[in-house]
């Protein structure tokens, strides 16, 4: 009976020894979890009909355009740099070219971190494609403290210019880029360096040909638009062959008028 009884016990003990095994929840070893990972992940993004993966595409293409360099519009000269006649206490200019080199209508528009002591005409513009103008900007210099050389110092006076593009030819107003800002795209920011003006170098020769390249287009943009001929008015009539006409028939009014006498 007592072997009866061990005998019992330990089937019994056994037994449960099997059931506590089952009983333990399942644990899958590295692998098997790494698999069961990366199942689970392609299960999220099962491709549609057309075997296109829904996310993952609009993700890379996004990823792609960002690593992307922004795509200028307008080319600048000079490119990052505005230079001015070192004058102390006096308004002193300094000249930009300007081209759009897209192939659209593109809006440009000046933003300075010194508007009371800066300011540029045109202060803005619309070019047309292949378009390009030279614009004028104006700094007063200040006089330094302990008589320090501008000339050696770093201004913290920037210029900003941003373009955006346009349908077409329009008029330019400021509020076009308050209307399309996420349209915006800032060209380039420019630092202002100081140059003195009795030492001839080669940016200084630049500086002196653009001014005078921009004073004759002032002067140009100042003039009357060229008469494009005679205008035409009411149902047709040309103002010029009227006037021709009428001093005609008076003439010959007169030259009647004396035969008949």
């Amino acid at each position: 009976m007592a072997i009866a009884d061990h005998k019992s016990s330990s089937s019994s003990s056994s037994d449960g020894k099997v059931w506590g095994f089952f009983k333990r929840p399942f644990r899958p070893s590295g692998n098997a979890a790494a698999t069961t990972t990366s199942s689970s992940s392609m299960s999220h993004h099962q491709p549609n009909g057309d075997g296109s993966i829904p996310h993952a595409s609009s993700s890379v293409s996004s990823v792609a355009r960002s690593l992307l360099p922004t795509r200028r519009r307008l080319k600048l000269d000079p490119c990052n740099k505005l230079y001015f006649p070192c004058e102390p206490g006096k308004q002193v200019r300094s000249a930009i070219r300007i081209k759009n080199t897209s192939k659209s209508h593109v809006a440009f528009k000046f933003q300075t971190t010194a508007p009371k002591s800066c300011f540029m005409r045109p202060p803005g513009a619309i070019l047309s494609p292949g378009e390009s103008l030279i614009a004028t900007v104006f700094k007063f210099v200040e006089v330094p403290e302990n008589n320090e050389k501008l000339v050696d110092q770093k201004s913290r006076v920037k210029f900003k210019i941003m373009s955006l593009k346009v349908k077409g030819p329009m008029d330019y107003v400021p509020e076009l880029f308050d209307e399309q800002k996420e349209q915006v795209a800032i060209e380039q920011i420019l630092r202002v360096v100081f140059l003195d003006p009795e030492r001839s170098t080669p940016a200084m020769e630049k500086l002196k040909r653009q001014l005078v390249d921009a004073d004759a287009a002032l002067e140009a943009r100042k003039k009357p638009p060229e008469d494009a001929g005679p205008k035409i008015i009411g149902e047709g009539l040309v103002i010029d062959e009227w006037k021709e006409r009428r001093e005609r028939y008076l003439a010959r009014q007169q030259v009647e008028g004396l035969d008949s006498a």
